[in-house]
Parts: structure tokens; sequence; C-alpha cells
């Protein structure tokens, strides 16, 4: 079934009505910061409450569910605005720079779109990339129209990327090398890494509204993909809690059909002795990974490339993952190397589920690892906000 988009009006440039502020009145430079999505927009969250100290920030995103997790976290930020991102339409890019009007541009990860380059460069705007990265997959893509986004990845002044081979890869695209710096990634610092005995309030009560015991071991299967919803069902013993959250809402109907009987957190429902949760929710899956006893990470066991582990590890969770991760394979590859993740296939899966299962403490000795790794990995939000802070300086 193909997504319906919503705010057609804004993605043709019309975002003035989004802002609750008048930009103009502030003695700051504005920076705006451009996020596609969900995952992107976490990985700002420890850096636009300090950035908004000094500067009007601004933060675009081009999904439905990256900005309604936006306007939750940033929302009531007073320095800080939330738009839709344009289409890259010379006219309304126009009419979107016109309002917004930013000293600089930080995109997030990775997200060239040649007009909007192109008009900042015309308007004096300084576009760079902060916690970049270019998967060799997606780079094969890029390699190919390398002719055509030669001139757009020359026009960026800085690209501030999570390792050396991301770095290799944009630097062959076409930016110049002297203004490669790496980074890490800003992943690593969007986590509380405070960890409670106790779960907070908001994951207690999501808990308590699904039914689910927090006396009982409790298995929370991350961001699944198609065919994992089953997978998952009988791998993990029937009478121990799983909580299911698939990556896309509109696989949410297909994988609740997947595992029959399964409470849906969008129903309300309860049922008495349950043992298999959906979490169809946004914004929900990081108070939900609070009170895990094991994790499994989905999009890793079939033909997809993986999702991020960062969250979960900063919990102090026990992380099982599945061998198709690629896209987060630098985190995967630290974690790894702490002892701190279980990378296992679909055969595996059931039995490295109950030898964690029964071992209480390998799973608290898992979880520390993986909470040290993340904190030994932070800082990199410093350093972007740091060169943001200095080009819009420079430009205001």
């Amino acid at each position: 079934m193909r997504k319906k988009r919503d705010g057609w009006d804004q993605r043709f440039g019309h975002v003035s009505g989004m802002l609750k502020t008048n930009i103009w009145s502030e003695d700051k430079p504005r920076v705006m910061l451009h996020a596609v999505s969900v995952g992107e927009v976490n990985a700002l969250r420890s850096m636009v409450p300090e950035l908004a100290k000094q500067a009007h920030v601004i933060v675009s995103t081009t999904t439905d569910t990256g900005l309604a997790r936006a306007q939750s976290l940033f929302g009531s930020i007073d320095s800080c605005d939330v738009v839709r991102y344009p289409l890259d339409c010379s006219w309304m890019v126009h009419r979107f720079l016109d309002v917004v009007h930013p000293d600089v541009v930080g995109l997030v990860e990775l997200e060239v779109w040649p007009n909007f380059i192109k008009l900042c460069t015309k308007r004096g705007i300084q576009v760079g990339i902060i916690n970049g990265r270019l998967s060799a997959r997606s780079f094969k893509g890029y390699r190919k129209l390398r002719w055509a986004l030669r001139s757009t990845f020359g026009r960026l002044k800085f690209a501030c990327v999570q390792d050396q081979d991301y770095g290799d890869r944009i630097i062959a695209m076409g930016v110049s090398e002297g203004k490669v710096r790496i980074t890490g990634s800003m992943k690593w610092d969007s986590i509380d890494t405070s960890v409670h005995a106790i779960p907070s309030d908001r994951a207690r009560e999501i808990a308590r509204e699904m039914g689910v015991d927090l006396d009982r071991p409790i298995i929370v299967v991350g961001s699944t993909g198609p065919g994992e919803e089953a997978l998952v069902d009988q791998a993990c013993p029937k009478d121990v809690q799983v909580i299911i959250a698939p990556r896309k809402t509109d696989r949410f109907e297909e994988a609740a059909e997947s595992v029959p009987g399964c409470v849906r957190r969008s129903t309300r429902e309860l049922r008495a002795g349950a043992t298999r949760f959906m979490l169809d929710t946004i914004g929900e899956l990081s108070s939900i990974y609070e009170i895990a006893d094991l994790v499994i990470i989905g999009r890793s066991f079939f033909d997809l490339y993986g999702s991020d582990p960062i969250e979960p590890a900063a919990h102090a969770k026990a992380i099982i993952i599945g061998p198709a991760n690629s896209d987060f394979s630098q985190a995967i590859e630290l974690l790894t190397k702490a002892n701190a993740i279980q990378v296992v296939d679909r055969q595996e899966l059931k039995s490295k589920v109950s030898a964690l299962l029964d071992d209480p403490e390998a799973r608290a000795s898992m979880g520390a690892r993986a909470r040290s790794c993340v904190i030994a990995q932070q800082g990199a939000s410093q350093i972007h906000m740091q060169v943001l802070v200095d080009h819009a300086l420079g430009a205001h």
C-alpha cells in the first residue's frame, strides 16, 4: 500500500505558519539542521537544546514521522522551530529560504539535494554535512551519478563524518579532502546513559497500559522488518513476554497478523495472561527498551541492512542482532569488540535467546559492557555544534 504524505503546501515551501517565533527578532545566528526522518532526528537529541542557547535553531524534516518526532523533542524549546523540508524545485526552495533564511545548514548524515545546495550557495548560506555517513551500499548508487553530483558535493563547506571509510567515499563524490573531518557519531551522544534500577515513570506507564508484567521476563524486539515478527514469535519461549516494535508504520497491520493474538498498543486493550505484544505507535520504543531483560534488533535477519543498536546499548541491555546489519557496521563492530552484542543467524536465534534468558549474570555483564562502550564513544555532538556555530557566526 502506498504511503500517504501530508503537508503538501508546506513541502511547496509555505512554512511560515509552522514557525512559533519570529526568527528575525532574535539577535542570534540562525542554524538549520536537516534531519530526514526519525533516526536522524533522534541523533540531534543532545545537541539541539545546547545549540539553542547560542543560536536560533530550525530543524527541518522530510517524513511525517520525522516531523512528529522533532516536534515532540524540540517543540518546547523557545529558540527552536520545526519545519518541513521543501521539495527540490527552485521556486519552492526560494520560498522556503525566504522564510527560514539560515546562516548555516547542517545536513544530518547525508541528504544532498542539488537545487537546495546551489541556491544556498548563491545566497551566501554555508552548507555542510554533520554526522556524515555513506554506506558501501549507498555509495554504489551515488557513484553512478557522480558525474551529475560532483559539483553539488563540491559546494559543501564542511563534512564532519563518522569514520574514515565514510570520509573516503564523500571525498570520492567531490568534497575536497581539506573539508572532511572525522568526528564520530552523534548517535552515541543522543541517549541518556544513566542507568536506573527502576524504569522511568513513562516506561512503567506504557507497560501498565499494555498489560505487561514487569515482574516477569521481557524481550523487546525493536525495528522489525518483513518476516521477522513471525521469526521472533517462534524463537522466543511462549511463556515469556515479547514486545515487538515494527520499524515502518505502514507495516503495523501486516506485522500484527504475523503474530496472532498479540495485544496491540494502539487499541489500549488489556488481556490477562498475554505474552505477545505489538508496539504499533511512534516514539515509545526508547521507553520500552528500559523494561527489557533482552533486546533483539530487527531488520537484520533477512534481506534488509540492520537497525541501530546504540539506544538499548546505552540502556545497558543485552543485545542480539542478525547478520544483515551493514548499515550499522561501525557501531556493531565496536560493540562486538567490547563483547557487548551477539550476532546470530536465524537458525541460532532460538538457542541464543534461551541461553541468555537462563543466565541473568551474562545478560547483566553484556549490558554493562554495552553501556561502557557507548560512553567511550561520546563527544561528537559537541564537536559538530562548535563547527556549526563557528560557520554561523562567520556568516551572521
